[in-house]
């Protein structure tokens, strides 16, 4: 299973010129490389070297970097198709759709370049790299990362590593292949996991991580947001990157913590886990103007993907399940009507009289919904023998 690590890059101030020229040429190349490709139709990644492979080594790359800068650039083609074919652009004729294929892709001046083995080495005793830029290669630049990451790189580091720069500041992004546990194929029932806006995640062994301070931190950025986009100024619009930035920190730590804590109780009591498809959610539902904003920062994807890389590091079977009905059936007696949902907190159930937490009661249908799913993928489907 494929793992990132990031680790700080602590360079002097000689070897700090370097690669922030490195970063700025390599982007430089790529948004040329990248009208080339615009132009001619985007070709395949080898048609494309045959245009544009000369050109980068004038301009000072060496073979590997020339190669990635390439590659690079014909990926990122890839992925805005893949953007364009799956909606996320909107629909054919859209405005944001037509901005996006009427012209080549740009990259920024800081934007990542990828590393392979022949052009960035590690010292991991003396937590120091050796990395090829414009200026030649430089060696003996420091980094620091915490004891964990450090155990990680030096033991599963496998792959391709992303220099970026974010502020000022140089980071290696490193890619690790760790190994994933062996699969329970026999789960001693499942987790059933709630999620939404004012309880993160609700499991039905009792878990419930509550919204209240990660919607008033949200709250807090979007009236600070509101007054920095007033004012207008350069300072403030540089004030804003850095507070999104700090905002999308704080709630990628929260779900880290959620999903963590969800995937070591199932793994302690034997039993897989039942998440909710929530795919095109945000589509399907029609909400007052007022609870949009909610909806839209909501971060049940992310979440759902810690969950489920957590799960796999640790062997613990995971399914999706339709949520379809959760919040409207009793979890004790299947009776479903939209009565049952008395508030945003309350199920009520009409027929057995059911009084419970509203989340408690969909995570107990959403567990029920798992084991169902589990079962059935283990169901032969070979017809019997006559």
């Amino acid at each position: 299973m494929k793992v990132v690590t990031q680790v700080k890059l602590l360079p002097e101030a000689d070897q700090a010129a370097a690669l922030r020229s490195t970063l700025r040429t390599v982007n430089e190349a790529a948004c040329w490389v990248s009208d080339v490709a615009f132009e001619r139709g985007v070709p395949r990644e080898y048609e494309l070297r045959k245009h544009t492979y000369a050109e980068l080594k004038a301009r000072g790359l060496g073979a590997q970097a020339a190669q990635h800068v390439i590659k690079k650039t014909r990926d990122a083609y890839t992925t805005l198709k893949a953007n364009i074919r799956a909606g996320n652009l909107g629909k054919p004729g859209s405005r944001r759709r037509v901005k996006a294929e009427s012209k080549p892709l740009a990259f920024r001046s800081e934007a990542a370049q990828p590393y392979d083995d022949r052009c960035l080495s590690w010292q991991m005793d003396q937590q120091t790299v050796s990395i090829w830029t414009v200026a030649g290669r430089i060696k003996g630049v420091r980094f620091a990362c915490s004891p964990d990451a450090l155990k990680m790189l030096r033991e599963h580091r496998k792959g391709e590593s992303d220099l970026i720069e974010r502020d000022g500041a140089f980071y290696l992004i490193a890619t690790c292949d760790v190994p994933e546990k062996p699969l329970n194929d026999d789960p001693a029932g499942f987790v059933g996991v709630d999620l939404g806006v004012v309880n993160i995640a609700t499991t039905s062994t009792g878990y419930r991580a509550a919204g209240r301070g990660l919607n008033r931190h949200r709250k807090r950025q979007i009236d600070l947001r509101r007054k920095l986009q007033a004012k207008g100024t350069k300072a403030a619009k540089r004030l804003l990157k850095k507070r999104s930035r700090k905002e999308a920190r704080h709630v990628k730590n929260v779900n880290h913590i959620v999903a963590k804590t969800i995937v070591t109780t199932a793994e302690r009591t034997g039993a897989g886990i039942a998440l909710e498809d929530l795919t095109g959610i945000r589509h399907r539902v029609r909400l007052r103007k007022d609870q949009r904003t909610s909806l839209h920062s909501w971060s049940f994807h992310q979440l759902a993907a810690f969950v489920e890389y957590k799960a796999k590091r640790a062997g613990v079977p995971l399914v999706y399940v339709d949520p379809a009905y959760t919040s409207q059936q009793c979890s004790q007696c299947g009776h479903i009507d939209r009565k049952n949902r008395v508030d945003q907190a309350t199920f009520a159930c009409r027929s057995c009289g059911t009084l419970m937490h509203a989340d408690d009661n969909a995570s107990h249908n959403l567990a029920r919904k798992g084991e169902t799913v589990w079962t059935a993928g283990r169901e032969s489907r070979v017809p019997a023998t006559p």
